[in-house]
Formats: C-alpha cells, sequence, structure tokens
C-alpha cells in the first residue's frame, strides 16, 4: 500500500472510529497525572480491571509521589501483588517517586523526554500520562492492541513499537493522536481480539487486509 493509500485508509478508520467510540478514555482510575501513571505502570502485563481493584488502597495509603517516596518496599510490594511482576513494579514506583520529588519539585513532568527519565516509564507510558493527565500529544502510545491492530490494518509492516509510534504519527493528525491509542484499545478489546478477531462486526472488514489473520 502506498504512502498516500495509507494515509487515505487510515482517515476511514479514524472516521469509523470515531463512529463506535465518540467519547473514548482510558479505563484506568485515578485522580491525578501522578495516580494515571502509577497505575499505567501496573498495567504492564496485567488487565485494566485488575488494576482497578489494587489502585483504591495503593492511593488510599500512597496519595502522591511525597508519600510513596518513602514507602516501604515490601508494604508496597503487598499492596500491588495482584498486578504481577510486583517486585519490579514496586521498585520502578518508589523509584519514580523518588525522582519527582527530589528532581522535579514533587510535580510530574510535562515532557516526553523528561518522564522516559523516571524508573519503569518508556515511550507508551509516557504518552499515556501526556494525554490523560495533561491533555498533551507528545506521541502516539503503542501498546499491544495498538501494534496489533495496526499490523492487521495494514498501517505498518513493523512489529517493533518504537518503529510504529512514529508511522502512526505521520498518518493521523497530532489533536487525534490521544485519542486514537484510546480508540484503538477498545476496539481491540471489543471486535478485533489477539487469537479471535470478530471480523463479521467490524466496521473495517470491507477494507481490510486482515495482515497475520488466517482468512476464512
Amino acid at each position: 500500500m502506498k504512502q498516500a493509500e495509507k494515509a487515505e485508509w487510515a482517515a476511514v478508520i479514524l472516521e469509523r472510529l470515531k463512529a463506535r467510540y465518540p467519547e473514548p478514555e482510558t479505563m484506568l482510575e485515578h485522580q491525578t497525572p501522578w495516580q494515571l501513571l502509577a497505575a499505567t505502570v501496573l498495567a504492564a502485563q496485567c488487565t485494566d480491571a485488575r488494576v482497578n481493584t489494587v489502585t483504591p488502597e495503593l492511593f488510599r495509603r500512597w496519595p502522591g509521589p511525597a508519600e510513596l517516596a518513602g514507602a516501604d518496599l515490601e508494604e508496597l510490594e503487598s499492596v500491588i501483588r495482584p498486578t504481577g511482576f510486583y517486585h519490579s513494579k514496586a521498585r520502578n514506583l518508589i523509584g519514580a517517586a523518588r525522582r519527582v520529588t527530589e528532581v522535579y519539585g514533587g510535580e510530574l513532568p510535562r515532557s516526553l523526554e523528561e518522564l522516559i527519565t523516571l524508573p519503569g516509564v518508556a515511550r507508551k507510558t509516557a504518552n499515556v500520562v501526556l494525554w490523560g493527565g495533561f491533555g498533551l500529544n507528545q506521541g502516539i502510545a503503542v501498546d499491544t492492541h495498538v501494534k496489533r491492530l495496526s499490523f492487521r490494518l495494514g498501517l505498518t509492516k513493523n512489529v517493533d513499537p518504537v518503529k510504529i509510534e512514529p508511522e502512526l504519527m505521520e498518518l493521523f493528525p497530532r489533536e487525534e493522536w490521544g485519542d486514537v491509542n484510546h480508540r484503538l484499545v477498545w476496539f481491540g478489546r471489543d471486535v478485533c481480539g489477539a487469537r479471535k478477531p470478530d471480523c463479521a462486526a467490524c466496521e473495517m472488514r470491507d477494507r481490510c487486509p486482515r495482515c497475520g489473520v488466517k482468512k476464512s
């Protein structure tokens, strides 16, 4: 698919996703940008629904970076244990809280370059926080759903999120970047699942190349 055709197809995809999800948002429950960052870190290799069962107690005990910076590692691990990989997640959360407190005066930075200096925060998490916490579009969060759908829909031939992101940024208007992530995530959960995509219920079925999907 040539770039012009890909751009036109991306516009169609966006229009159809907007019709299905007119007001997309993250499923992670939070009250502040810091809490969104913490929830996103916990969501790695874990469902948002599971994270939402853990964060009420997490934020009750340590509502912000100042409180979490002084948390006991084992106590934090016991709270976030249900999200999996709790040893590394706890270390990263405390490390990020300390850096925010010591380097940024307790205020979460508002640039991708600064956010990715925090332990446990890569481009995906930074982009989620920038959009969901501050309304800033500095990139597109490429998680497992965005990665899968971008490939299946023919928007990329890459499987590396770092390479996929700039391709998507070129195809979609900047003001749509944050919601492109949300809409693709919701669509990936509702329709285009990893193991069994529901092609019969898909708005894209008339044009989708179904890359990597066994044709029936």
